[in-house]
This record gives C-alpha cells, sequence and structure tokens, in this order.
C-alpha cells in the first residue's frame, strides 16, 4: 500500500511540477490562439533553442516537422535518460530489499493488518518503521525529488516547442495535420503508456502486484487527459516518450534489478539482517531468532529464484 501511495504522489508531483513550471513559458492571446511572449527562463534557455533545432531538421534537412519534432525529442530524452534510470536505480534498490528483507517485515505487517485496536495498530506501525531503520531501508522509497525536479523543465520546454516552434501546426505527418488533435494518435499513447505501467508491475510480489492494479490504469488515463485536446504536434513528443518509459522500464528489469539483487545480498552476507526486538513484551508475538530469520530469508530469496529460472525456461 505504501508503495502505491508513493507512486500516486510522484505521479501527481510529476503533474503538478509540469503546471507549475509551465508558468515560465509565458503567453497571451492572438486573434484567438495562444502563443508564448517569448519571456521566461525556460522559454529562452531550453524552448527557443529546441525550435530552432526543430527547425533547422525540418527545413534545414528537408525531412518535415513531424520527423522534426521526433529526432528532437529523442535527442532530449537520451540527454536526460541517466537521470530517468539514476531514479529507478534508487527506487529499485529500496524495493529489492524491502522484498529481501520480507521475512522479518511481513509478521509485523500482519499484525498491523490484524489489529483489532488503533494502539495495536500504531505500535505495529512504530515496530515497522524502527525494523527498517534497523536494516537501513528508507521507507519512502529512496526517490528524491531532485532528479525528478531537474528532468521537469526539459519536459515542459520539448511541451512547447512541439506545440508553439513555427510551421509545426501548419505541417502533416503521415495523414495527421498536426495542428490539430488526432485520436488515432492519442490511442497509441495510451496504450504505450498503459504497456509501461503494465511492465512495472511484472516481477514483483504477488500481494504488491494486487495493490500496483490500479496504478496500470492511472498513467494512460492521465495521458490521455493531457493529450486528448492537445494539437498531433504535441502528440508525436508524447508518443516518443512513451516509448523511452518503455525503454527505461526494461533497462530498470532486466538489467538494473538482477544487479541490485546480487549486490545486496552481498551486502547482508557481509552484514546479516537482524529481526527488530521490541523493548515491550508482546502476548501474541514470538520473538524469532537470528538464525530463524535468516533461515526464512534464504528460503524466500531461492523461491525467488526459482520463479526467474520458470520464467526463463
Amino acid at each position: 500500500m505504501k508503495k502505491k501511495l508513493n507512486r500516486i504522489f510522484l505521479s501527481g508531483l510529476g503533474l503538478s511540477m509540469l503546471l507549475l513550471l509551465s508558468g515560465c513559458v509565458q503567453t497571451t492571446k492572438e486573434n484567438g490562439q495562444i502563443v508564448p511572449t517569448g519571456e521566461g527562463w525556460v522559454y529562452n534557455l531550453l524552448v527557443r533553442p529546441m525550435g530552432s533545432v526543430i527547425q533547422f531538421f525540418a527545413t534545414d534537412m528537408g525531412l518535415g516537422f513531424g520527423v522534426a519534432v521526433i529526432l528532437v525529442t529523442i535527442i532530449v530524452r537520451f540527454l536526460i535518460l541517466p537521470l530517468g534510470l539514476y531514479q529507478s536505480w534508487k527506487a529499485s534498490y529500496q524495493s529489492e530489499k524491502m522484498a529481501y528483507l520480507k521475512p522479518i517485515f511481513e509478521p509485523i505487517n500482519e499484525r498491523m493488518r490484524t489489529a483489532t485496536s488503533q494502539e495495536e495498530k500504531l505500535a505495529a506501525q512504530s515496530e515497522l518503521m524502527a525494523a527498517q531503520k534497523e536494516n537501513g531501508v528508507n521507507p519512502l522509497g529512496g526517490m528524491g525529488c531532485l532528479p525528478l525536479l531537474i528532468q521537469m523543465p526539459f519536459f515542459t520546454a520539448m511541451y512547447y516547442a512541439a506545440r508553439f516552434t513555427d510551421g509545426v501546426a501548419e505541417s502533416s505527418f503521415l495523414g495527421m495535420d498536426l495542428g490539430q488533435r488526432s485520436l488515432i494518435l492519442t490511442g497509441v499513447i495510451a496504450v504505450l503508456y498503459f504497456g509501461q505501467s503494465w511492465l512495472s508491475v511484472q516481477g514483483v510480489a504477488e500481494e504488491q502486484k494486487a495493490q500496483m492494479k490500479s496504478m496500470m490504469f492511472m498513467m494512460p488515463l492521465m495521458m490521455i487527459f493531457m493529450s486528448i485536446n492537445l494539437p498531433a504536434g504535441v502528440g508525436l513528443y508524447w508518443l516518443v516518450g512513451g516509448f523511452f518509459s518503455i525503454f527505461q522500464q526494461l533497462i530498470t528489469m532486466y538489467i538494473i534489478k538482477p544487479r541490485l539483487r546480487k549486490k545486496i545480498a552481498d551486502e547482508f552476507e557481509k552484514n546479516p539482517p537482524k529481526a527488530y526486538k521490541t523493548t515491550k513484551a508482546r502476548k501474541d508475538v514470538t520473538q524469532a531468532s537470528d538464525t530463524t530469520v535468516q533461515s526464512a530469508i534464504t528460503t524466500n530469496n531461492k523461491r525467488r529464484n526459482a520463479g526467474k529460472q520458470r520464467k526463463r525456461k
């Protein structure tokens, strides 16, 4: 549940920051159309240069504005990809550590689920936080906001460059008028982000997967909401972003997480995890020895590895 709330929080934070940073690109109305005034630090430092590169690819190189928007978006996404991967590494490190230490945390989580009074629930929550701290687990998932905040001006700038660069709205790409909305493009964008959301829940525990299922629909619905009334030129930006989200998720699943599992196993082999021992006596709790905890962790990891081997076959 905590992981689900973190994802909802971060999704809301990302959308809020996009809306906030949009204020850095000042706009006005001319002939019933919203156009940038040319003021604002995001516009001058990022939007204007990106627009110039779009026009270079489209006119100087003769590639057309549709291809130009796609190419510039790819360039920008590659430039900020290390930040996204760093974000994924930090979040995955904590989630994999939580999975490794499940035998320690699960009895406390069970007491939280079966608590018959608010006092018992709060006591179990305090014990869980103490156990996490003792084993070096960040309850917020290790997801720092700084990498996200650094990326947001680039996302905002690419959005405005795709929307307001001269020539984009008057062009077409694959039969789509880039100045008008495209329901087909919106549908493809929704499918891509649903695919990325689906990939993100693969390989997690079944109980976590059940909690995260609603998140599979949140991002696609958000993308539909944001792109359905926007011109197709902006939709191309979201389209490339969807492919990059899937690309980043695949790197996380098949490169980052396996390396982190080995790193975490090595860390706890040198410094075995410890079960948190409460100072208060509990009638319904039997204190587990460190040997029992280590045995449960070993069994849990063998099951995880066996599941991976069956998938590979």
